[in-house]
């Protein structure tokens, strides 16, 4: 591969502009090597020159490294002068601006660098003075009445990543055509190196972050505290705030992960920093083994997401699903409001048991699009009357009035309660499982995943999927329906049988989300092996089409 002249320049003029000499000497360096014909800093020049980032399921993100298609000062630079002339095209200018980080690599350049843009810009700056949680900044966005709210995280992306969380409208993140408005106002920011930066910023005091505790150990809705939790927040910033509100809420018998107890951006002890993939929780479970603890707790890095482990009735240990997780605090939350007027939500790849028990209560439901920038505007768009939503990739909104976003931290300390709640009555959390297969059939989902190297693959499977989709699965009859342009999903749906397939918003992936529902009308566990038997069934299936 040759570098064309255009890229050649491009690369030039963003060398030229970028106000961090370490990034420029950096794609100096490419660009050498590039020139000097080397084929594979060619490839690499044109993947890092491929940007802008644009806003994803969860705002920017991508790989920390120099480039326009990167997350490093100069992208941060110009995303922040973007956000601070649409904030001010908005009646915005001058409004208060709470700007927040984790501990990855770049984090607290990018978190100067954004507070620096905006306090030159005129806004009344509010900087966390370390790095804290992701829900915090949310709450904080809305209990300081702030006109927005950034967070430099990647969550749970990879090492190598990082990102640029935005909140704006009443502390929920932008959803179009808010964000492509802001994309637009970044386009025209001139040279990143030309844009103005003061430190004139003050720090929110550790009163107002005080607050969040309090507020979410305020959520248990039992009076039982006899319950030994195994934690781990995965090398991430959520252990001290995490065991902050456990104990303010009375939760005192609290283990942690020791190798993840500390911040580390380079996730030693895991491949990928995501309570989701395999191995991700071994040294969670292990500790629950060892501690002999009744519930064990994972964050992700930023702490916006919670996994919950539990002890089998055999003695061993495994995470639930978020499905699984989701359904037992939607359950535990309408069993302790009023149902008239309360409102439940999950998204449309997520399980279709909440419904059901949504239904049971008087509850309203609804499904959203995937992410929590749709999920805490369900119903009327505005999220009146929302007391829980969740989605399958382990997010839980449980205190929408606060913090209208997922929070892994609210989420512990509820399932906490829960759990509990339950050892107290000599029940456990798959005793409650089982009440609701019962009650509402055995609801089983599953997940398969296609990561890819080249981007464009992503596009020609949904194509050909799109094209030629499968008339049966599992043995049942199923209509495809193109979810566009509402979503880039396909579905495809038979009786007792879905499966919907998307691009990932975050990741190199195409995903497919399975659920099967089998009727329990006799035995639960006959019922329950049917299911795995068509879930395993219709996994095989499914991964055969995503090659």
């Amino acid at each position: 591969m040759t570098v064309r002249p255009a890229l050649r320049d491009a690369a030039f003029r963003w060398i030229a502009d970028d106000p961090d000499p370490a990034a420029r000497a950096e794609l100096q360096a490419v660009l050498a090597k590039a020139i000097a014909g080397d084929p594979a800093a060619a490839e690499e020049l044109a993947d890092r020159m491929a940007g802008p980032l644009t806003f994803g399921t969860a705002g920017l993100r991508g790989p920390v490294r120099a480039g326009p298609n990167g997350m490093n000062e100069a992208v941060v630079v110009r995303t922040t002068a973007g956000l601070a002339d649409w904030l001010r095209r908005n009646g915005h200018a001058g409004g208060l601006v709470v700007v927040g980080r984790d501990a990855r690599h770049g984090s607290k350049q990018f978190h100067q660098a954004a507070a620096g843009v905006l306090a030159a810009a005129g806004f009344d700056v509010r900087v966390l003075g370390g790095p804290l949680p992701t829900p915090v900044t949310a709450f904080l966005v809305r209990r300081l009445g702030a006109v927005a709210g950034v967070q430099i995280t990647a969550s749970h992306n990879p090492p190598a990543d990082n990102g640029y969380k935005l909140y704006v409208q009443q502390g929920a993140q932008i959803v179009p055509p808010t964000d492509r408005e802001i994309e637009a106002a970044i386009e025209a920011v001139a040279a990143a190196v030309s844009v103005p930066r003061s430190t004139n910023w003050s720090t929110v005091p550790a009163a107002e972050v005080a607050e969040y505790v309090a507020r979410a150990a305020g959520l248990p809705r039992g009076t039982a505290r006899e319950l030994r939790v195994a934690a781990t927040p995965m090398h991430g910033v959520g252990a001290d705030t995490l065991a902050s509100v456990l104990g303010a809420a009375g939760f005192t018998d609290v283990h942690f992960v020791a190798e993840q107890r500390e911040p580390d951006p380079d996730f030693p002890t895991v491949s990928f920093p995501n309570p989701e993939e395999p191995g991700a929780t071994d040294l969670l479970l292990e500790l629950a083994s060892t501690v002999d603890a009744d519930l064990a707790v994972a964050l992700d890095p930023d702490a916006d997401r919670c996994a919950l482990g539990v002890r089998e009735r055999d003695g061993s240990w495994r995470m639930l699903r978020g499905d699984e997780t989701g359904v037992l605090l939607g359950e535990h939350v309408l069993s302790t409001v009023d149902g008239a007027g309360a409102l439940v939500a999950t998204t449309i790849v997520s399980s279709s048991l909440l419904s059901s028990v949504a239904a049971a209560h008087g509850a309203s439901y609804d499904e959203t699009l995937t992410g929590f920038k749709w999920l805490v505007r369900a119903g009327d768009g505005l999220g009146t009357g929302l007391v829980y939503a969740y989605e399958e990739a382990l997010g839980h909104c449980v205190d929408p009035d606060f913090v209208r976003d997922k929070d892994g931290i609210s989420a512990a300390v509820l399932a906490c309660d829960l759990a509990a709640t339950l050892k107290a009555e000599g029940r456990t959390l798959l005793d409650v499982l089982d009440e609701l297969s019962v009650a509402h059939g055995v609801h089983l989902t599953d997940q398969v995943s296609l990561r890819v190297d080249d981007l464009s693959r992503i596009g020609s499977l949904m194509s050909e999927l799109r094209a030629d989709p499968p008339a049966q699965l599992g043995s049942v009859t199923v209509t495809a329906e193109d979810l566009r342009p509402r979503a880039d999903v396909l579905a495809l749906r038979g009786a007792g049988v879905r499966v919907l397939i998307r691009p990932s918003g975050t990741e190199p992936k195409v995903k497919a989300y399975l659920e099967v529902v089998q009727p329990v009308s006799g035995d639960l566990g006959a019922a329950r092996e049917q299911a795995r038997a068509r879930l395993a069934q219709l996994h095989g299936e499914i991964s055969a089409l995503l090659v």
